[in-house]
């Protein structure tokens, strides 16, 4: 028996979105039509070849065996065998093509989503968590394989074994299909009521699924408070507690299943011996033949059978067409940055201006910037400093088109960002995040992530260029040491010289830097500080600033503060200049130096 997954009352769609959502679906399976059709084929064949059985049953009877004819009943025998290997090929072959076409509709969904969230920009990953996003590329996609794999195999068995069983029937005794049709009635009304009660049913059990899950994550992430004070009793009697309510809605969904398709099986049961009570009156009168009663009894059974999967296969699809409706909703959204057609390359060299630059955040009550402008000239070096929340990480965001602007405009060499060509765009300016995120693979392989057709000397050149080729070679395997998970056989020094070195690769004009030594220990920031400042030479360099070593490197700084609950550059100069001024910055500097002194011990 298989339970399908309930959905919650904001998940189910009305009869219009529903019959929408699985027409987009059948466009996406579209160049999987021909194992489909196959599919089809193979079903027919196996269904007609099933009915057939008691047609010839009912020859070898009334021909062979009432007439005493052998070499009828022989010719009913053989002809009873070809069938059932008929029925069995073609039930073998339709699994095989069912999950072809299934599998391959999966799977062009599964790519066809994760290519559109790889184009959505920053600001769509900063709506949506990224559990959910898994969520949908796993859970969702996955409530619809059973679907695809024997849902919509059973769904076209199901209909056509009823629609021709009946047109069988009716042809070898209308009087007969009335009388076991009796119970339909009964049939009809007990599936309206299960579906509405497996519904109430599965959702308990999903929501009891997920209270014991809470409770078992919370006892296993939680294990040190709850030893240090002493609350394991505790912890188990909540697991049990939640586990007996698991129990319970198991059960209770279970007997919902349970008295369903005991009643179906009953109906058949009753159907049958129906049947047969009139099929003997009727043989007596001679209106019909000992065969067709028998052949009549075989073929109901394909009748029940199917009724009982059409029933179950209602949560399957309600579960289904709610998830590709999360699905499409993800596929609906366009990316809010994206190259504009006839998209030109950015120059060579030249300033980056920001230029009258407003930007809000969605659903943010007030601009995160307003109303600012600064111009960064070839070559030199900008720090952003400023309070928690203030707007310097989002100036650094807009200055590397990872936002686009509400109003003004962000050029470089005289060109709006939203102008240029990706490619050219990712060449020119590249950004190097606080922590370097690395890829499964070897070292060299995370550096292509940067240059995916760079030769293994682009890459030894590029760790050339920051000073840290020794210490890669230094490794056992070299430069093809496996990484490992998120780069967790590497330091988390190591790990960002692996960032620096990919913008090493690419080369670029402009460095957008979230100040790449924070969070380091001491014995790697300083090889990390050198490789920083050999990747800054000769470039235009805007870097968020955390700590004063950094900010007195910088040609000049600016100071982003909120006024009037908005991001705005308040001070901008050199070091020397900002702290003679007494202002903002000054008190910035003077609690960084007090910061250090205490770290020091001073």
């Amino acid at each position: 028996m298989r339970l399908g997954h309930a959905v919650t009352d904001d998940e189910r769609l009305d009869r219009s979105e529903a019959v929408h959502v699985l027409r987009r679906a059948g466009r996406i399976a579209r160049p999987f039509r021909r194992p489909a059709l196959a599919a089809v084929g193979f079903i027919g064949m196996s269904i007609s070849a099933t009915l057939l059985g008691p047609v010839i049953v009912r020859h070898g009877i009334d021909s062979g065996i009432t007439a005493g004819n052998r070499r009828e009943l022989n010719l009913a025998i053989v002809a009873y065998l070809v069938v059932t290997v008929i029925a069995y090929v073609g039930s073998r072959q339709q699994y095989v093509y069912v999950n072809r076409a299934g599998e391959g509709f999966l799977r062009a969904l599964r790519i066809r989503l994760f290519g559109h969230i790889q184009r959505q920009p920053v600001a769509f990953h900063d709506r949506n968590k990224a559990g959910v996003l898994v969520s949908r590329m796993t859970s969702d996609i996955e409530s619809m394989s059973e679907l695809v794999q024997w849902g919509l195999l059973q769904f076209v068995q199901a209909t056509l074994l009823i629609s021709l069983s009946l047109g069988v029937l009716l042809v070898l005794s209308w009087q007969l299909t009335l009388v076991a049709l009796l119970v339909l009635p009964i049939i009809v009304v007990a599936s309206i009521k299960f579906q509405r009660a497996s519904n109430a049913a599965y959702l308990d059990v999903r929501e009891r699924v997920g209270q014991n899950l809470s409770t078992l994550q919370e006892g296993i992430s939680g294990v040190r408070v709850i030893q240090a004070y002493g609350r394991e009793p505790e912890q188990r009697r909540r697991f049990r507690t939640s586990s007996r309510a698991l129990y319970d809605s198991h059960l209770h969904s279970v007997k919902v299943s349970t008295w369903y398709f005991g009643l179906v099986e009953f109906c058949g049961v009753l159907a049958t011996a129906l049947a047969i009570g009139a099929g003997g009156w009727l043989v007596a009168r001679g209106d019909v033949t000992v065969g067709t009663v028998v052949a009549v009894v075989l073929l109901l059974a394909s009748l029940f059978e199917p009724v009982q999967q059409l029933s179950q296969l209602y949560n399957t699809l309600q579960s289904a067409t709610a998830s590709l409706h999360k699905l499409f909703g993800i596929l609906d959204t366009e990316p809010e940055i994206d190259e504009r057609p006839g998209a030109v390359d950015l120059p060579a060299d030249g300033s980056l201006e920001v230029d009258a630059v407003t930007f809000t955040y969605v659903g943010g009550a007030r601009p995160a910037l307003e109303n600012v402008s600064i111009t960064v000239a070839p070559g030199e070096r900008l720090a952003l400093v400023g309070a928690t929340g203030a707007g310097k990480s989002t100036l650094a965001k807009l200055m590397a088109r990872l936002y686009d602007p509400d109003q003004g405009a962000v050029r470089y060499g005289g060109v709006d960002l939203r102008d240029a060509t990706f490619a050219s765009l990712r060449r020119r300016i590249v950004v190097v995040p606080q922590e370097g995120f690395l890829f499964g693979g070897t070292v060299a392989d995370n550096l292509r992530v940067a240059r995916p057709g760079a030769t293994d000397a682009d890459v030894r050149r590029a760790l050339t260029d920051i000073g840290a080729l020794d210490h890669f070679d230094s490794f056992p395997d070299g430069l093809d040491t496996e990484v490992r998970e998120r780069g967790s056989r590497l330091s988390a020094g190591e790990r960002q010289l692996v960032s620096l070195a990919r913008a090493a690769l690419v080369d670029p004009d402009v460095l957008v830097l979230d100040e790449a030594t924070s969070n380091l220990d001491p014995g790697t920031e300083a090889e990390v500080e050198r490789a920083l400042e050999r990747l800054m030479e000769g470039r235009t360099v805007i870097v968020v600033a955390h700590r004063l070593s950094t900010v007195r490197r910088a040609d000049r700084v600016a100071v982003v503060d909120l006024v009037d609950g908005s991001g705005r550059i308040v001070e901008l100069g050199d070091h020397d200049q900002l702290v003679a001024l007494g202002g903002r910055y000054a008190m910035l500097e003077d609690a960084w130096r007090r910061t250090q002194s205490t770290s020091t011990g001073v």
